[in-house]
């Protein structure tokens, strides 16, 4: 039995279909169908039912996946543990939600290369479910994503929690109230990241715990955008303290709600069974270290 054997039948499984398998392994669809006879030979047992296009586990299928998983990642680990020397470079990749990795990432590069200049940091910036999925399937090191995060397989550490600010122009009428309530909002055109963001599904919460539905008028892919128009006065934001620059806008104004102060809680996610290099501790490090600075800022 081979490593490659089991990466074959863990892809054809998860996929349901040998076509698509074949190109994400980037074998042909004859040779990857040999392996997995090859496989349920060795074993004595079908672990795949071929129901025309489509790949389903046996029973045998299911009880073997799991052992199958579980042999890759001692595998992987095994070799990033050899790896993991004091005379070897550190090779890590993380990931960070986009209304975190502008504000983080680059300050972290950049601190790491005069505190470990040995340290390599590849940087995936996404979405939560895909970031969760990259540490799920050890793509990733490590992810800074917003809660919630619902998967058992994961460590879940909390970074911080921030308050969600006001994003307002300066002509907007509310920079001359002396307070703003969370019902007034109501009546307003958001600006907001899109539908796939945590930041904007937290927003639609806090909206609907205020009992009404955000009027959005523009979804961007970028905070940076969602600033430009809410600066143009095209709408207002809610958002992360995080996201407040010293290079915004003069005509952009942050404020505070007075009935209610929303945050949100960003974490650190790990795979549980992952060990943990020499790299990927450095980086904690410089990580929680920078956390506890901003929080005091």
């Amino acid at each position: 039995m081979e490593l490659y054997q089991l990466r074959s039948f863990i892809a054809v499984a998860e996929a349901a279909n040998f076509t698509r398998a074949s190109v994400q392994l980037n074998i042909t669809q004859p040779a990857l169908s040999q392996q997995i006879i090859n496989l349920e030979k060795e074993l004595g047992h079908k672990l795949l039912h071929r129901l025309g296009r489509r790949a389903v586990l046996t029973d045998s299928g299911r009880i073997f996946i799991e052992r199958a998983r579980r042999i890759l990642w001692e595998a992987d680990n095994a070799i990033k543990e050899i790896r993991d020397n004091p005379d070897a470079e550190g090779r890590i990749t993380v990931g960070a939600i986009p209304s975190v990795a502008p504000y983080i990432l680059p300050a972290l590069i950049a601190q790491s290369r005069l505190d470990y200049p040995h340290l390599q940091i590849r940087a995936r910036e996404d979405f939560r479910s895909q970031l969760v999925q990259g540490v799920l399937e050890g793509s990733l090191d490590l992810a800074v994503v917003a809660t919630p995060v619902q998967a058992p397989a994961l460590a879940v550490e909390t970074l911080m929690r921030e308050p969600l600010l006001l994003a307002v122009s300066t002509t907007h009428r509310f920079v001359k109230q002396n307070s703003i309530k969370a019902a007034e909002l109501a009546e307003e055109t958001f600006v907001m990241l899109g539908s796939s963001s945590s930041l904007a599904e937290q927003v639609r919460q806090f909206c609907g715990d205020h009992q009404f539905e955000p009027r959005i008028g523009f979804r961007c892919a970028q905070l940076a955008t969602v600033k430009s128009l809410v600066t143009l006065g095209a709408g207002i934001a809610i958002l992360p303290r995080i996201a407040r620059s010293s290079k915004d806008d003069g005509n952009l104004v942050y404020l505070q709600l007075e009935d209610t102060k929303p945050e949100r809680e960003l974490v650190i996610i790990r795979h549980l069974q992952s060990y943990q290099s020499r790299g990927v501790t450095q980086f904690l490090n410089m990580l929680r270290a920078g956390a506890l600075a901003r929080a005091m800022h």
